[in-house]
């Protein structure tokens, strides 16, 4: 599926989670789940694996050899093609959630596609850390139109990779950083349909369906057992 804007869902993903200033990210998201689906989701999409049943579980199964060009991407796909046995989408998220320097990978991608500027600063003046502020907020503020037009209009001629995102963003807990939660609970009943796929084609909801469980799993765990 063509990225028009030449982003992958993980960079987009990583927009919307970034302070735009401040080059940090926003509290209270769970952006390393959303990225992780964000990589299943365009393997998915573009047929680089394809989800198998076996006794009433789906299982990630490589497709083909080809690879992506995105080496975040490629490398996370050479992992579900060497895996010793198959693994659910899940395991997968979890798996690629806690890539080593996550964050910081994307980040460098959108850096050097002119995006993001690699700075530092010191945390309570003591201790060095690497953030990201945005120089080119056109991507941005791009991907912030699609999710505005997708939720807060009433249009059913919605691209896929916008249902897609916002799903992802759903997910994550991304909306509330993108959108005041007031305007977000007037539209509940839109934004479910469409990130439940019910305004998408028929690979794409499979897709979301797909990854809505499997994020949907990382993500409650986490809140579980910090309560």
């Amino acid at each position: 599926m063509e990225n028009p804007n030449g982003l992958y869902f993980h960079e987009e993903i990583m927009l919307l989670a970034l302070r735009d200033e401040k080059g940090t990210i926003e509290s209270g998201t769970m952006y390393q789940y959303a990225i992780a689906g964000a990589i299943i989701a365009e393997l998915l999409l573009e047929g680089r694996i394809k989800l198998e049943q076996r006794k009433k579980k789906q299982y990630a199964i490589a497709h083909g050899l080809s690879h992506v060009g995105d080496d975040l991407m490629d490398e996370c796909l050479v992992k579900i093609r060497d895996a010793k046995k198959p693994a659910q989408l899940q395991d997968w998220v979890i798996k690629f959630a806690g890539i080593n320097k996550l964050k910081h990978r994307v980040a460098i991608k959108l850096s050097r596609k002119g995006i993001l500027r690699v700075d530092e600063d010191k945390v309570l003046g003591l201790f060095s850390r690497t953030i990201y502020p945005e120089i080119n907020p056109a991507p941005e503020k791009e991907l912030r139109e699609r999710l505005r037009t997708a939720i807060f209009s009433d249009t059913d001629e919605l691209d896929a990779r916008t249902v897609v995102l916002l799903a992802l963003a759903q997910q994550g807990g991304l909306l509330n950083v993108v959108f005041e939660k007031k305007e977000l609970k007037k539209r509940k009943e839109r934004i479910e349909r469409i990130a439940n796929g019910d305004l998408a084609g028929n690979a794409t909801k499979e897709a979301i369906e797909a990854i809505q469980a499997a994020i949907m799993v990382t993500t409650v765990v986490p809140v579980i057992v910090s309560t």
